[in-house]
């Protein structure tokens, strides 16, 4: 391993840890960076599904990904609750995703719809059940574990599982070998809980509409 991808690995292992165990303290400095990746890989994976081009194999796609995710970013920056939502709808579309391809299935449009749907339900229920803290905790927990997982993959397996990690790390952690998923699963499930203990007695405020 060259000194680059030390560094690189380090950094992304790094941020996998402060995502996965401090992500419902740092969700207000996360909420346009974790839009426009999640609006970024969205973009590009539908174009991949509707169009059966590689992730981010085109300028086509590569343009769709970018609008997409500097929409999502402007929105979850302007407003909380397409913040929330964003998020929710991010971690249901990447465990619907995830799911699917540890079924057998390769990414394409039923897979993409499987993850939309699920997206779609994660959301309404953030919101009908008034758990929107609970989701947060949730989803940095599993998207920082699934970084982490993803990191320590790629560092194993090559230069190859870089995209697919920027695709979706959750989906990447949960097509391993069982070791790289139960790893993962012990990270998403400490961190859903020891952000739990350190944010007991500590509530988020809701920020106004920026507009």
């Amino acid at each position: 391993m060259g000194f680059d991808l030390f560094c690189s690995t380090l950094i992304a292992l790094l941020l996998g840890l402060v995502i996965c165990f401090g992500g419902y303290r740092l969700f207000l400095f996360l909420l346009p960076i974790w839009g426009f990746f999640f609006g970024f890989a969205l973009g590009a994976q539908t174009m991949q599904a509707l169009f059966g081009v590689q992730f981010a194999a085109t300028v086509t796609s590569w343009v769709v990904g970018f609008a997409v995710g500097a929409v999502f970013a402007l929105l979850a920056y302007l407003f909380y609750a397409i913040a929330v939502a964003i998020l929710a709808g991010s971690i249901g579309y990447a465990l619907g995703a995830g799911f699917m391809h540890l079924i057998g299935l390769n990414f394409g449009l039923v897979v993409w719809l499987v993850g939309i749907a699920v997206g779609v339900v994660v959301i309404i229920a953030t919101f009908y059940f008034n758990i929107q803290k609970y989701v947060i905790i949730a989803a940095t927990a599993i998207g920082g574990a699934g970084v982490i997982i993803g990191t320590l993959m790629f560092g194993v397996g090559g230069v190859a599982v870089v995209s697919k990690l920027f695709e979706n790390p959750v989906r990447l952690a949960l097509q391993g070998s069982p070791i790289w998923t139960i790893l993962f699963l012990i990270l998403a499930v400490a961190g859903i809980v020891l952000q739990i203990i350190h944010t007991r007695d500590w509530e988020m405020e809701p920020y106004e509409n920026r507009i």
